[in-house]
This record gives structure tokens, sequence and C-alpha cells, in this order.
């Protein structure tokens, strides 16, 4: 009972195994892999995928994902991820740090695209689904930094 297991960056193959399942976090929930799942398509959150080497009780491995996209066929997922860490690499006081910063900054620009017209209006609409992406990336690091600790 087994699938094939490969997850992809821009830059590489970072991990490529048989595994007996993998927990991948979907954008509507987290979802299992196993042998015999259903095919399908699905885009990812931040979060943490989970991957099970010798039995589903036994988790051999994390990954921190910052996004992208999961693709399950027969016997396969394959995960294509924007970015992803090792959560060790994760350090929970500049995670704290920028959020802080970031969660500083949303008020102020949400009360300038309230004010802004036009081009301005758009540019500034921009620059919050930005921030607010990355108000979300940091929550779930701090969210996977709390899960390690543990």
């Amino acid at each position: 009972m087994a699938v094939g297991f490969e997850l992809v960056t821009p830059e590489r193959l970072l991990v490529s195994k048989v595994v007996v399942m993998v927990v991948v976090p979907g954008t509507e929930g987290n979802f299992g892999v196993l042998e015999g799942h259903a095919p399908f398509i699905s885009t990812i959150r931040p979060g943490m995928i989970d991957i099970y080497g010798e039995n589903q009780s036994e988790l051999s491995e994390r990954i921190f994902v910052i996004g992208g996209v999961a693709q399950v066929t027969e016997g396969h997922c394959t995960v294509l991820a924007d970015e992803a860490v090792s959560p060790d690499t994760l350090d929970r006081g500049s995670i704290e740090t920028d959020l802080r910063i970031v969660e500083g900054n949303l008020p102020s620009l949400r009360e300038q695209v309230a004010r802004a017209a036009d081009t301005d209006r758009e540019r500034l609409l921009i620059e919050l689904h930005r921030l607010e992406h990355e108000q979300t990336v940091l929550q779930a690091k701090l969210q996977a930094v709390g899960e390690i600790t543990r």
C-alpha cells in the first residue's frame, strides 16, 4: 500500500519517494492521499505537508509550503509548490517581528484604498492583496513553529 510522492519547487525537485500517506494543506482543508485515492487537482494554502513513510501512524517528514498546486493521479501525488522550506529553518522571533510590521501597515493601507480612486485605487488594492497574503503566510509559519515545539 504505497503512493508515489513528489514535491517540486521552481528551483528543484525536493522530494521524490514512495510513501504510505501524504497530507497536504489544500485551500479547502487538509487532505490525505493514500493508495487508491481518486484523481483530482487542488490549490494549496500555506501550511505543513506531512509525509508518512513506513505506516500511517509514524510521521517521517514535514515540509512547510507557501502555496501551489497538488495533483493526485492513480497511485501518485505531485505538489508543485511556490516555495518549500524545512520547518527547522523557521525562526519564531523574526516571523513575529515581520507579522507585527505587516499587521501594523494594514489599517493605514485599507484607509488609503477607501479614499483612493481609479488607477491609484487599483495599485493600492494590489498592494493590499500582497500584504494580506504575506500576513496569511506569516500566520501559517507561526502556527507551524508552534506545532514543531509541542
